[in-house]
């Protein structure tokens, strides 16, 4: 079915083509009798698939990637196409529109995408309201956080804790974002002082709740061996659950489509197969240099069952999906899900 919309898909605007294909898929899930009909079509039912991670039960290691449904808007209609957790966001306290369009462009010959989106979403009021009505029995609820682009690095602590109050009864865990390369600044915040002043407050609340959440790190993959060290130093001292590698990259080489192409595109964050092999990278040293001790969840690059193996074989626990589901379709996690489960791979690994 897919490869049929495809074609059509990509000839339209790549934020118009998305919301299409939701459209498509609640139109879909509104005539009786489809709901089976895409469990059997896009869900894989294998106990060697399920996980225990941060004290949650997945049901499968397979989850779609932040960026995807940044308001969750979606999250209920994403969960009929067999994913094990779905991550929402990335949300900031206050709505903002983010950049001027274009700001998503594809790369057909690299299966990859650029995007400078600019956390553009409704604010984290709406999203814990559409939250309220409930989650889709089975699946993981994880909440990506950010800071407003108005707001100051030295102010950005008060974002992250106003999103982590007003998310907190609604998601399964959390994810800090402060790896996007869209907004003016924001991986500043990656720098040793300033991120473990924000790990730590946020672990201060957190630990003072009846039941505290997971709290995990998104990084990006342009990070330095010694970046990385002063990332695991930070870990161990915030004692935060785990990291998620990697966000989008700003690195353009060894790309296939013309130089003046990706010239004209401009600025943003690198998605798809070109980021395969530096996010395995980066898995393998934060799994070496944490011993195996630190939970990772691997995104960048996934777009068959060999690739998300790969990451779990260089030290993740679970996989996330994104420009992988925009090149080869739904079927990808079910394909993913089949593939790991034949391969064996059963939780993380020292390396």
């Amino acid at each position: 079915m897919y490869s049929i919309l495809k074609p059509l898909l990509f000839k339209m605007e790549p934020e118009k083509a998305h919301a299409f294909t939701i459209k498509l898929l609640r139109f879909a899930l509104s005539i009786p009798g489809s709901q089976s009909i895409f469990r059997w079509l896009y869900s894989k039912q294998d106990q060697r698939l399920e996980r225990e991670l941060f004290g949650l039960k997945f049901k499968n290691p397979v989850g779609l990637a932040a960026g995807f449904d940044k308001d969750g808007r979606y999250y209920k209609d994403m969960a009929h196409l067999g994913f094990g957790f779905i991550e929402i966001g990335t949300v900031t306290p206050q709505p903002q529109i983010g950049n001027e369009q274009p700001r998503l462009f594809r790369l057909p010959e690299d299966g990859a995408l650029i995007n400078r989106m600019g956390f553009n979403n409704e604010g984290v009021v709406a999203m814990a309201e559409r939250l309220k009505s409930g989650k889709p029995e089975g699946v993981i609820i994880g909440g990506n956080i950010g800071k407003n682009k108005v707001t100051p690095n030295e102010q950005a602590t008060a974002d992250y804790i106003m999103c982590f109050n007003a998310l907190f009864p609604y998601v399964d865990y959390f994810v800090v974002n402060v790896s996007s390369p869209n907004t003016p600044g924001l991986r500043e915040l990656q720098e040793k002082k300033p991120l473990t002043k924000l790990l730590g407050t946020l672990q201060v609340i957190n630990i003072n709740t009846l039941r505290p959440k997971p709290i995990l790190l998104k990084i990006a993959p342009d990070l330095t061996d010694e970046q990385l060290d002063d990332i695991v130093a930070i870990v161990k001292e915030t004692n935060i659950a785990g990291l998620i590698a990697s966000n989008t990259t700003i690195d353009r080489s060894g790309l296939q489509t013309d130089a003046t192409t990706v010239d004209a595109i401009g600025n943003g964050g690198l998605s798809g197969r070109p980021l395969r092999k530096r996010s395995t990278e980066v898995i393998r040293y934060l799994a070496k240099q944490t011993n195996g001790n630190v939970p990772i969840i691997a995104v960048g690059g996934i777009s068959s069952a060999a690739d998300a193996v790969e990451k779990l074989q260089a030290g993740a626990s679970l996989v996330q999906v994104y420009t992988g589901l925009i090149y080869e379709g739904p079927g990808l996690v079910k394909r993913i899900c089949r593939g790991v489960a034949e391969a064996g791979v059963q939780k993380q690994v020292t390396v």
